[in-house]
């Protein structure tokens, strides 16, 4: 053991527990009573069962548990953004492995799948776009791999929300499951000479090495939001209450369900008006003293165009990088109108979700042949804070349907149960008036998890008195 800690040796993380002793003692307080030095019985913490404290200091320590209950902030409203006009209970058959199924089953779900994708765009267009702010960062030698790859990804949403027209003063930036903050970090150097420019982070966890921390400039404003995104409320965040400010909501690798509450939480949750819930935004048009301009922020139009918020509330556009589609859930998911009108349901989203994992297992040449089910590999989370399945295994490995699917024939199945769910939000987000897109940021060698999605207002426009 160091010197000064613990000479308890964990056997599970093979090496000695880094606490430390009271004076005089070898062990710390978790382990003195495994080695008989201390008499106090420890117990497990009822509010959080993975630490343990003494028995007659139970009292004190539930009042100051980090696991406690605190209060809710201001914006948290419970479940305001799931869906619950049509929360269906999955049948115990449908829940089995897809490697137990009957052959029969598994060929009528891949025949269904082809057909409701049958018209659909299956490539998406390239924009692997780049951004001056980071180019000094991935010209740097010092960076490794991973970072670079990471850098390359956000250049190209920084390029992308360039493109949109959505990098400019007087905004909101929301970055949902923001992790340390690097996306958000980036998007602040690149408008360094912005004014009236916000950050709000959201993430339900803790995170180390926050990097926002290191923003103090007076023009801009990072707040983290410390909530799950199924509860957060945006009409009731402070700054949003204060300033009437256009939200631009972005993330990286937005993980399954959360790409739908983030999505949810942006298009209906935070309205465009505070007395119309589907109108769309409006814009005013004005006179410059050259030149009529107006803001609009649809790719197609190269213009620099610059413009006034007519509503309170607008949602300026959304960036979203995808990631994890096996982690999708039914209860969140936006896209259900389109997949009854296509002649599927609950049952089938509940396996074409798993079934995605395919896309990007099969492109590995040393996949493993071990048979996992979903619950047994969770989001792959490291410290780049990325759901990257580089790495990732299958729920089914190529054994369990040898003579069934190659391969191959799993990783396109894969592929169009991505683009299936993906189409999905896409005619969610048409519905409500917004001008929605899949294409490629990055190279797949880059990250195989390389869809974005992108969405701005199809914008009404009124004229002014000249």
């Amino acid at each position: 053991p160091e010197p000064g800690r613990c000479a308890y040796f964990v056997q599970r993380k093979k090496r000695f527990c880094k606490m430390v002793p009271a004076a005089g003692r070898r062990f710390c307080g978790e382990h003195g009573q495994l080695e008989g030095e201390s008499d106090r019985k420890r117990i497990p913490c009822p509010l959080d069962p993975k630490h343990t404290v003494y028995e007659d200091q139970l009292q004190k320590h539930l009042k100051k548990c980090n696991a406690r209950e605190k209060p809710k902030p201001v914006y948290f409203v419970q479940d305001i953004n799931v869906d619950t006009k049509d929360v269906a209970e999955i049948p115990e058959i449908q829940q089995r492995p897809i490697s137990s199924l009957p052959k029969e089953v598994l060929e009528d779900l891949i025949i269904k799948l082809k057909k409701a994708t049958d018209g659909l765009e299956l490539h998406h267009q390239e924009q692997i776009l780049s951004h001056q702010a980071l180019q000094e960062a991935l010209n740097d030698p010092k960076n490794g791999e991973s970072a670079f790859k990471h850098l390359k990804q956000q250049a190209s949403i920084l390029g992308n929300l360039e493109k949109l027209h959505l990098l400019g003063p007087g905004r909101c930036f929301v970055e949902f499951g923001a992790g340390r903050g690097k996306l958000s970090h980036w998007v602040d150097i690149a408008l360094q000479n912005a004014e009236n420019v916000h950050f709000l982070l959201v993430e339900r966890a803790t995170t180390r090495f926050k990097v926002d921390g290191k923003h103090k400039r007076r023009d801009s404003m990072f707040e983290r939001l410390q909530v799950d995104i199924q509860h957060l409320c945006l009409n009731k965040v402070p700054i949003l209450e204060k300033k009437n400010l256009p939200v631009v909501g972005i993330g990286k690798h937005l993980c399954g369900a959360a790409t739908d509450l983030a999505l949810r939480c942006l298009v209906d949750s935070y309205t465009t008006s505070s007395d119309a819930e589907n109108e769309e935004p409006v814009l005013k048009r004005f006179k410059s003293d050259t030149t009529e301009v107006a803001f609009n922020s649809c790719p197609d139009n190269d213009r620099n165009e610059e413009g006034t918020l007519e509503n309170s509330r607008t949602i300026a556009g959304i960036v979203l990088a995808l990631c994890c589609h096996h982690r999708c859930d039914w209860t969140h998911y936006v896209g259900k109108e389109f997949f009854k009108s296509v002649g599927l349901g609950p049952g089938e989203f509940h396996y074409y979700q798993r079934m995605s994992s395919w896309a990007t297992c099969g492109m590995q040449e040393n996949i493993t042949k071990s048979s996992l089910n979903d619950e047994e590999h969770g989001d792959q989370t490291d410290n780049t804070e990325e759901h990257d399945q580089t790495y990732s295994k299958t729920e089914d490995g190529s054994d369990t349907l040898q003579g069934i699917l190659t391969v191959e024939e799993r990783k396109e199945i894969g592929c169009l149960c991505k683009r299936l769910i993906n189409h999905g939000r896409i005619e969610y987000l048409q519905q409500r008036g917004y001008k929605a897109a899949l294409q490629y940021y990055t190279e797949s060698a880059v990250s195989l998890e390389n869809v974005l999605l992108t969405a701005v207002p199809r914008q009404s426009w009124i004229s002014e008195p000249t």
